[in-house]
């Protein structure tokens, strides 16, 4: 069972980056943004296996409404998210983080 979820520094600075952007765009889309990856990291806690690796170790969690993914890692009983990923950046550019 997961019992707790940590952000590498750089995912959070990527979640806050996207939901400034959004908010900036369109009043309230950045909350609509962070409420889908507070959603998504609810379901990695109830079903952390559920999504796809991507590499060894690394699984990618699709959000519904956005194009972003969570990249995240499980260890023990914590999940480590490395990344909150725009899809049309360049591939694998997380890797590096642990």
């Amino acid at each position: 069972m997961i019992t707790s979820v940590s952000f590498h520094e750089l995912a959070d600075v990527e979640l806050n980056d996207a939901a400034q952007y959004y908010e900036s765009e369109v009043t309230g889309l950045g909350v609509a943004l962070l409420a889908e990856v507070e959603r998504s990291i609810k379901q990695i806690r109830d079903h952390p296996e559920a999504a796809p690796f991507m590499l060894k170790v690394v699984r990618r969690k699709l959000l519904r409404r956005f194009p972003y993914s969570i990249m995240y890692s499980v260890v023990d009983d914590t999940v480590r998210v490395l990344a909150i990923a725009n899809q049309k950046r360049r591939p694998f550019y997380w890797r590096c983080r642990r």
